[in-house]
């Protein structure tokens, strides 16, 4: 019988890996050592489920993770499910509905995630993340706490060249908040400045007041080292949050021990994070190598909003260039 027409039934999902030993030990010695590094700063493992009910799994996150996580139906209860897409969100609730603590918490976790969809082109659906999460601390002090943390695990895995891009969604929120702008007004700004599209800027903003539409057509253009921040504070409105939001990011300029640029038309997670939003990058990665921000509202759906802070690293991209 002709070889070619034996049904291969060994063959994978597209996008879905084995990793073999050679590789499976490398991601094992970065996971060992980036948890004890996370241990000796006392932060403490959660083990979270890999599915649970998808109305407390997309608590929180608006529609942002909906399309990227894969739904099953529980065949005890007849409920839909889902497979988890990322872990913050299932942290959030275990530090909202579970520890239910008074004071600052310190909290770890590494397993998989399923994306219905590679995330980047030729990226597995399978990462392996490995986070930190510090809720209860609502100020500049936490954020640096993680922007360190975060440096000190790709320093303990000894990332190459890495840098990282801040960026701090209040800036834009607090413009077209101070001017009123319509919430459609707002969704088509918001999709202009993540492609950084000028002149729809400039089209959009007609009807706005001159300082604000002056103020949004500049915002793509603030992007580079630490000295746009004192351009952006002498160019934009002065409203109270904006101030506040780039006195933190001058905060981590000042305390970032790699290399770190500032964007700030950046919007990613613009409907799930509140503050502080940053990329890391390291050379061996084409794309983001780890995530973080902060996102203080997440736990309100809960039952318990609490300032948060984190960041996650996918561990497979990162072992993969530090082989």
């Amino acid at each position: 019988m002709d070889a070619s027409l034996i049904p291969v039934k060994w063959l994978l999902p597209e996008f879905i890996e084995d990793i073999l030993p050679a590789e499976a030990m490398r991601i094992e010695r970065l996971r060992r050592r980036i948890l004890d590094l996370f241990f000796k700063r006392k932060y403490e493992l959660v083990i979270p489920p890999l599915l649970e009910y998808m109305d407390s799994l997309l608590t929180g996150t608006g529609h942002d993770l909906e399309l990227r996580t894969f739904k099953v139906v529980d065949q005890l209860s007849g409920r839909m499910m889902g497979l988890r897409a990322d872990i913050t969100p299932q942290v959030a609730r275990i530090d909202a509905h579970l520890l239910n603590r008074k004071g600052v918490a310190r909290l770890c976790y590494c397993g998989s995630v399923l994306h219905t969809r590679p995330a980047s082109p030729g990226a597995t659906r399978e990462p392996l993340q490995i986070g930190a999460e510090l809720y209860g601390e609502a100020g500049a002090k936490a954020d640096l706490e993680i922007l360190r943390l975060l440096c000190d695990a790709l320093k303990a895995a000894k990332a190459k060249r890495p840098r990282i891009d801040i960026g701090h969604v209040a800036v834009f929120r607090s413009i077209v908040r101070a001017a009123r702008v319509r919430p459609e007004l707002e969704a088509d700004l918001f999709e202009a400045l993540q492609k950084k599209e000028i002149p729809a800027i400039r089209s959009l903003t007609k009807k706005l007041p001159p300082k604000t539409r002056d103020a949004l057509s500049l915002l793509p253009e603030l992007y580079g080292g630490a000295e746009i921040l004192s351009l952006a504070a002498r160019k934009l409105p002065k409203i109270d949050s904006l101030r506040k939001a780039l006195a933190t990011l001058r905060a981590l300029a000042r305390a970032c021990p790699v290399p770190a640029s500032f964007d700030l038309a950046e919007l990613r997670g613009y409907h799930y994070h509140s503050g502080v939003v940053f990329d890391a990058y390291c050379e061996g990665v084409s794309g983001t190598v780890a995530r973080g921000g902060r996102y203080d509202e997440v736990g309100k759906a809960f039952g318990r909003a609490r300032p948060a802070t984190g960041f996650s690293i996918d561990l497979r991209s990162l072992a993969g260039a530090v082989a």
